[in-house]
């Protein structure tokens, strides 16, 4: 079988999603690049042997006819016109999330990848992390009884360099970080509790950065800017021009099955882990470190106070690669779903319900709070991909 020809267009930071999918020989090669940026485009070539073909211009990239897929790695606001393109080109994709920054933009690409027969495929890589599938093999044996809340304590010791040293600081290219960072904990959360958000509201504030030194205008990233973790946080400089997306947030959810959720979110702790807990019915699990070796702890005896020994422990189990052996798992189901087609672990209909979730948690914290209520995607659209992107018989 030949190799899937893949294209990718954006070489920033998640430039390693397109490094697990470079297999020459193996089932995928990344034959052609893309990026706005022509010192990115030739620094990054390097990392791909195989990439005969560059181009700054996106469309050039998508006119050509060895390219079979495309994975779109460019800043979030930019996800929706470039989705749109590479659909309407016929060319399978690869969007990382979040799907875009807006409910009418998902709706739009949806939209699309239904009317133009186009496989689509959103990059929810957090479902192929060990610590995730764990706890929802744990969920799924009845371990804990039916789910009934779940509590996401998110803390984001390198939030400053992450998410305010560039574009990601400034909500016209984010909306926030309720819906850039939180999107892939919703999409968990709706995962482990088998239902979506209907109903959210949300509080939060910029309580440390809006006070940080910026660069000004025009002005370029120090070459060290990810590596620089300087302690305290307020010791901190170099951030972006504009600076206007919260940097503590705290959401609550209802889901349409009933279960309750909570995320919280700060990007100025001292540790960089996510901390899940799930109550169902006959007891609750709860994480200790989100990667391999981690532990999940199971208790349903009771009732006692704290038992630091659990009732259950589960291990994560070892991976290599990025993200805990996510990105390599998630690359191999694209490449799967794009020589084959069919359902997949991740989801066209969750990546939306999630920014849908995201969006109207930053409009609640930017209104004092109010709730708002998330509009269902049209019922025959989810259902087509509900059935593997495929029209009723």
């Amino acid at each position: 079988m030949e190799d899937l020809r893949i294209g990718v267009i954006g070489l920033g930071l998640r430039t390693s999603i397109a490094l697990a999918a470079d297999r020459p020989g193996k089932g995928a090669v990344v034959a052609a690049l893309c990026d706005l940026d022509p010192a990115v485009l030739k620094r990054q070539s390097a990392k791909f042997p195989s990439a005969g073909f560059l181009t700054r211009d996106h469309r050039e990239l998508l006119d050509r006819p060895d390219i079979d897929a495309v994975i779109v790695n460019t800043p979030d606001d930019t996800h929706e016109a470039l989705a749109i393109d590479a659909l309407r080109a016929g060319k399978t994709v690869y969007l990382e999330k979040p799907m875009a920054i807006t409910i009418d933009g998902c709706d739009a690409i949806l939209r699309t990848a239904r009317e133009s027969g186009t496989r689509l495929y959103v990059g929810h890589n957090m479902r192929h992390m060990g610590v995730v599938r764990l706890m929802r093999d744990i969920i799924a044996k009845g371990v804990i009884g039916e789910p009934k809340t779940v509590w996401v304590r998110h803390f984001v010791g390198y939030g400053t360099e992450f998410y305010y040293k560039d574009w990601h600081a400034d909500r016209t290219r984010t909306t926030g970080l309720l819906l850039q960072k939180a999107t892939h904990d919703i999409d968990v959360v709706h995962w482990l509790a088998g239902g979506y958000t209907t109903r959210v509201n949300a509080l939060g504030d910029l309580l440390l950065h809006g006070d940080l030194p910026r660069r000004a205008p025009g002005t370029p990233r120090p070459d060290d800017w990810l590596m620089e973790n300087d302690w305290p946080p307020t010791a901190r400089k170099d951030l972006n021009p504009v600076v206007d997306v919260e940097d503590v947030s705290v959401m609550n959810m209802r889901l349409d099955n009933g279960v309750i959720a909570a995320y919280q979110q700060c990007h100025f702790t001292p540790d960089y882990v996510r901390n899940y807990t799930v109550i169902g019915s006959e007891g609750r699990l709860e994480n200790f470190g989100d990667g391999p070796g981690a532990t999940v702890k199971v208790w349903n005896t009771g009732p006692t106070q704290y038992r630091e020994d659990c009732d259950i422990a589960y291990k994560v189990p070892d991976a290599q690669g990025t993200h805990g052996g996510a990105d390599v798992q998630i690359m191999s189901e694209f490449v799967r779903f794009a020589r084959e087609g069919g359902v997949t672990d991740t989801s066209p209909v969750a990546a939306r319900m999630s920014v849908a979730a995201g969006y109207l948690a930053t409009r609640s914290l930017r209104d004092g709070g109010r709730p708002y209520d998330v509009p269902p995607l049209d019922a025959d659209l989810a259902a087509y991909f509900d059935r593997g992107q495929q029209e009723a018989a």
